[in-house]
């Protein structure tokens, strides 16, 4: 079973294993560990990852990037439309209200959702991960930023159901990273010991994520998370392409922001800047040929030049750093240590502005681009049955609080209760108690709208159904169960009727049975809409009541969610076009192989080849290479795969005699030897057994003539070939194949080594030896060892039954 962890980045993504040797990140057909979060449409397929990134200025209007936060948004969000402004291909409005991004594919016009566009993503890293472990991946572990609301997540799992994924967990981006952090540590405090708090600082393309853990042995606990979701290594670049577009307009009268292509290129030049000028404080030039209308042109910063661009971009890092703070009541002594990842810490004046925050150098401990990748391939060992992992419980914190809304029975007043505060533990479940005669509506939604950087604060609307009063005409007790889940997904996951029925005196109650005393008040944990007044004087004796719980349906109306058959249609839609990339690579590789073949063999041939063509062969070959390679490029530059196919064999009807003749001149003069220096060895032992001599005299005469025999008719043969072939030129069919002489050598082997090998008779007459006794074939020695032996055997060839199919991973 393979154990996969997924970071999908806004700009790129990571995927991390859990193998017998612990946790490896792997690296896609181009050798990168990084795939860029891009996807690109072309006439015939599509191309994902850094083959979609190399056609993002060639393919502007169809080459998808940035597209991670339209997760779960509507088309008409202020973000999108915002975001809509900056964008090089088009966004418009889906059926369902969601964003649709327009391409060109394959020759037309079609509408994706932002599920689809990440599932492609999702089908390419699958397809990495699946070559590196070389078994299909199922199982897997997402992560989203922390600050992801409930339509995201949702709209992100199922990005993850069309490709087939089962996503075990979508893990928010800090806790992965702590959890790759705390998981190696061997010094943690003892968990009765006050915890280690650490404070993890990520600060990547589009997001600044902080939080704060407690760790202790075995365990981490999410005590308060803060984030500013619009400040990332993005706006460092926004800031120099701004500046860059005024300069180049007042120096050069170019306008970059006027042509897409052009405005591309500055965005990927100023991000290359921005990265020298991490590591170097003077004067960086940029320069950019052709940039537009055919001219070149030239700038240059230096790294304080660029703090003073982006003071405001700085000052912004201190504010998820206060209300952290505030949140968890900590003072920057409390933290222990403090540890950044994400690419754009890696500018100096972030890392100063987060150091001179806490007073303590920041850690760097961490891989930067790989730690939360590497913390959900750990998560997804945990989750799976296949790895043992040390013991490590991970506690996650609810980002928003959650309140519930419904109305009261007299339908005039509305009750509220907020089930999950802000960083409540999780995951968890809650029980609520309510009295009711028929079917009631909750309402969920973040308590706090200003906190939450989505436009909708509500969650969904979950009608219990099927409630009824009691035969008495009372109201009915129902249990309804919320939970903020594993994916950090809230939701009212099951309702219960209590049907109460009065029991027999003798009647014995079983374990099952739930007993309960009328008039009781409700249990602690329980919130009710109209508690029964407790203030009527008690009853001398109170009857026991049997209850029996009944499953009620929920009919669940959330804000963000893909229909049923709307998925099936995405899950079919994503398995055609993967069998249409499937089919072009095997079109191009058939091509490729036809290309291939022309310049190889054109260089062969005036190279180790050319001995072993005539004049006339060599011309007419010639010729026909020239004639398809010219074919490639202008009738054969577009067909089918079996056109290629019959070219390619075309090309080896006239290519292979000339390969086989240039191999067995290179293999044949090695087998020949070979088999004369065997013929010459049985020819010797053949003289010796003649000449009487005691290593062989025990042989029986008529077995050597065989030998004799076999060695006389395979000179003749090898004489025979060898004089053949010498009378040909190299261009010319040998008159013998290397296999052939293999086989002679085989069939010489199989007649003359079992005659020769025979071992000698023991001359020595054994002992008589009792028969009633036997011969005693073991010393007790030897039997000890045996047994000895034996043990050991059955030690290595037995699985304990607790460990079949398991691989043990060693994270020390």
């Amino acid at each position: 079973m393979a154990v996969v962890g997924f970071d999908l980045g806004s700009q790129s993504c990571y995927i991390a294993v859990a193998r017998a040797g612990g946790i490896e990140t792997v690296a896609n057909e181009f050798s990168d560990r990084c795939t860029p979060s891009v996807v690109s449409f072309g006439s015939k397929n599509r191309a994902i990852g850094v083959s979609a990134k190399n056609q993002q200025i060639t393919h502007a209007n169809n080459t998808v990037s940035n597209f991670k936060r339209f997760h779960g948004r509507a088309f008409n969000d202020p973000f999108i439309q915002k975001e809509k402004e900056s964008l090089s291909y088009d966004l418009v409005p889906m059926k369902n209200g969601g964003v649709g991004i327009k391409v060109m594919y394959m020759g037309e016009e079609h509408f994706f959702s932002v599920e689809q566009i990440t599932a492609m993503l999702l089908t390419k890293l699958k397809e990495t991960a699946e070559t590196n472990l070389k078994k299909p991946v199922t199982d897997c572990v997402i992560s989203v930023p922390s600050f992801f609301t409930d339509a995201e997540r949702r709209s992100v799992l199922d990005a993850a159901q069309i490709v087939g994924l089962n996503c075990l967990r979508l893990m928010n981006d800090m806790t992965a990273v702590a959890l790759n952090y705390g998981i190696y540590k061997q010094d943690l405090p003892a968990p009765e010991e006050k915890p280690r708090i650490v404070v993890f600082v990520d600060m990547g393309h589009s997001a600044f994520q902080v939080s704060a853990c407690a760790f202790n042995k075995g365990k981490l606990k999410v005590l308060g998370t803060a984030f500013d979701p619009f400040l990332g290594g993005r706006n460092f670049d926004e800031k120099l392409v701004d500046h860059f577009c005024v300069e180049i307009k007042a120096k050069y009268k170019l306008d970059p922001k006027s042509k897409i292509r052009a405005l591309l290129r500055l965005y990927q030049e100023c991000e290359k800047l921005k990265k020298l000028m991490s590591s170097n404080s003077t004067d960086i030039p940029l320069n950019i040929e052709c940039f537009m209308n055919d001219r070149d042109v030239a700038g240059k910063m230096n790294r304080s030049q660029f703090e003073e661009l982006c003071a405001e971009l700085l000052q912004r890092i201190e504010g998820p750093l206060h209300s952290l703070m505030e949140q968890t009541q900590f003072k920057v002594e409390d933290v222990n240590a403090v540890e950044i990842v994400g690419g754009a810490t890696r500018i100096p004046a972030v890392k100063e502005k987060i150091a001179k925050f806490f007073g303590k150098d920041v850690s760097t401990t961490l891989n930067a681009d790989e730690a939360v990748a590497r913390g959900c391939a750990l998560q997804c060992a945990i989750l799976s049955p296949a790895f043992k992992v040390r013991e490590f419980s991970v506690t996650d914190a609810v980002p928003f609080p959650i309140s519930l809304m419904w109305n009261t029975e007299a339908d005039d007043t509305e009750g509220v209760h907020e089930v999950f505060s802000r960083n409540h533990a999780a995951p968890f479940s809650k029980v609520l108690t309510f009295y009711r005669k028929g079917p009631f509506e909750l309402e969920a939604f973040y308590s706090d709208p200003n906190g939450v950087p989505y436009p909708e604060t509500k969650i969904g609307r979950y009608i219990v159904q099927n409630v009824a009063a009691q035969k008495d005409g009372e109201r009915s007790k129902v249990k309804v169960k919320v939970r903020f889940n594993t994916h950090g997904i809230f939701s009212v996951s099951t309702a219960s009727m209590v049907e109460q029925v009065k029991a027999e005196e003798n009647e014995d109650l079983s374990v099952e049975t739930e007993v309960v005393i009328v008039n009781q008040r409700p249990l602690e944990n329980s919130d009710d809409t109209n508690e029964k007044k407790s203030d009527q004087p008690p009853e001398a004796k109170k009857p026991k009541i049997k209850v029996k719980n009944v499953e009620l349906p929920i009919e669940a109306n959330l804000v963000w969610q893909l229909g049923k058959d709307l998925l099936n249609m995405y899950i079919k839609t994503e398995g055609k076009m993967i069998m249409q990339d499937k089919l072009e690579k095997e079109r191009n590789d058939a091509k490729n192989a036809v290309e291939e073949y022309v310049y190889e063999f054109r260089d062969k041939l005036s190279g180790p080849y050319q001995k072993f063509v005539c004049e006339e062969d060599l011309q007419k070959f010639s010729a026909f290479l020239t004639e398809i390679e010219d074919w490639l490029y202008e009738d054969g530059e577009d067909q089918a795969k079996q056109v290629y196919i019959d070219k390619l064999d075309d090309l080896k009807k006239l290519g292979t005699p000339i390969e086989m003749r240039y191999q067995e001149a290179e293999e044949r003069p090695r087998v020949l030897e070979e088999l004369g220096h065997k013929l010459q060895h049985y020819a010797k032992i053949a003289g010796e057994y003649r000449d009487k001599d005691e290593k062989y005299i025990h042989i029986d005469e008529s077995e050597m003539i065989e030998v004799e025999k076999c060695v006389k008719e395979m000179m003749e043969w090898m004489s025979n070939v060898m004089n053949a072939q010498a009378k040909m030129s190299l261009d010319q069919d040998p008159v013998v194949c290397a296999s052939e002489i293999k086989a002679k050598l085989k069939e010489l082997h199989s007649v003359c080594e079992p005659v020769v090998l025979q071992p000698k008779p023991n001359v020595d007459s054994p002992k008589e030896e009792n028969p009633l006794n036997g011969p005693s074939l073991h010393t007790n020695e030897g039997m000890e060892e045996d047994k000895n032996n034996a043990e050991i055997h059955q030690q290595n060839g037995d699985c304990h039954p607790n460990d079949k199919n398991t691989t043990s991973m060693d994270l020390d």
